[in-house]
């Protein structure tokens, strides 16, 4: 099969009449990441896949040795928003048609330091409905890119050039928005916002923020998003921390629902965290939680309870860029789920 070039947004074009027996009739994509050039494949690059028109869980997954991941897509789904990341280079994003048993090839070169860009992801709502909006154009004025936003009103505008630019909405029967949004090398801005509908007499209501690269590229976003459609977990931002201002860790952890901080003294230093939702038998009021630290566990279910470890020693709260809470073993993604993790996990990322 011969692979796409994909020098700008597009759609890749399909492998006619090539079965996917493998998917059972199913879409399928087969896509390569190569650097620049296309001739030096990158195994291990991060290939992200949003199924824009499927309610289904955003893929995130490493590219083989040779470069490549071949992925069977939803019955159901009929687009798909593509690119890749790798250290601080990223490809293009690609919008593919699929096409139900047939193969997409699609081509992913990533840039890196000869390339400074960005991209914009965002979400756009009905400011008097709170409604998500479809079908809005999105683009950086002085770009050639327009995007649309998908019935949940969503849309990812990536390749944007690093610096100050102006976003424009526009959407029959709401008024046109143009807002500045900062765009940062190879680090992802978020855009939440609020659309007026005419002939209103208010003014939009947008949010940005620049994400984390830490949380961006260990997949905090993905997992948050997913976690928004079906309810799974609890995910606490920098913003949040920052407004809620707790001496401790355990003060803002303590207000989730369905968490309990046990601390055995009264400074409050040596805590751990149980859910209440659960109960091992032995642990009284909840069933101990682990707690990951940046990827890697750090306090374990069953351990001695002696609290040696404590969630207030790991970190202070002004140095954490996110929290992840999973209050049992149904909420868990499978990179956090394990033996000890069936009486739920809270994972920290630091700045």
């Amino acid at each position: 099969m011969g692979l796409v070039p994909l020098g700008i947004l597009g759609f890749a074009t399909a492998s006619q009449g090539q079965e996917v027996s493998v998917c059972d009739g199913r879409p399928a994509l087969q896509i390569a990441v190569t650097d620049a050039s296309g001739q030096m494949p990158l195994p291990q690059a991060t290939i992200l896949v949003r199924w824009t028109d499927a309610v289904r869980k955003p893929v995130r997954q490493p590219a083989e040795v040779d470069g490549r991941l071949f992925l069977c897509a939803p019955r159901d789904a009929g687009t798909a928003t593509i690119w890749a990341e790798f250290g601080d280079g990223s490809s293009e994003q690609v919008d593919v048609a699929l096409e139900s048993g047939t193969v997409t090839d699609v081509a992913l070169p990533i840039s890196f330091g000869e390339v400074a860009t960005g991209r914009i992801v965002g979400r756009m709502d009905d400011l008097s409905t709170g409604d998500p909006v479809a079908a809005a154009a999105v683009s950086v004025v002085g770009q050639t890119e327009v995007v649309t936003t998908n019935r949940r009103g969503r849309f990812v505008l990536s390749g944007v050039p690093v610096g100050e630019h102006e976003l424009s909405v526009q959407r029959i029967g709401y008024a046109t928005l143009r807002h500045t949004v900062s765009v940062h090398r190879g680090i992802t801005t978020d855009v939440e916002i609020d659309l007026v509908p005419d002939p209103l007499e208010l003014q939009p209501i947008v949010a940005s923020v620049t994400r984390p690269r830490r949380l961006e590229i260990n997949g905090f976003y993905d997992r948050r998003y997913w976690g928004e459609l079906t309810g799974g977990g609890v995910f606490i931002t920098a913003e949040d921390i920052d407004r809620r201002s707790p001496a401790r860790l355990t003060q803002m952890l303590g207000e989730v629902s369905g968490v309990r901080a046990s601390c055995n003294d009264l400074r409050g230093s040596r805590c751990l965290l149980y859910s209440s939702r659960l109960s091992d038998g032995f642990s009284p009021g909840g069933c101990q939680m682990s707690v990951y630290l940046n990827n890697s566990p750090v306090i374990r279910r069953g351990s001695p309870s002696s609290y040696q470890d404590s969630v207030n020693d790991l970190v202070l709260p002004t140095e954490v860029a996110g929290i992840e809470v999973y209050r049992s073993a149904s909420e868990l993604p499978a990179e956090f789920a394990g033996y000890d993790s069936q009486c739920g996990v809270v994972v920290i990322w630091t700045k």
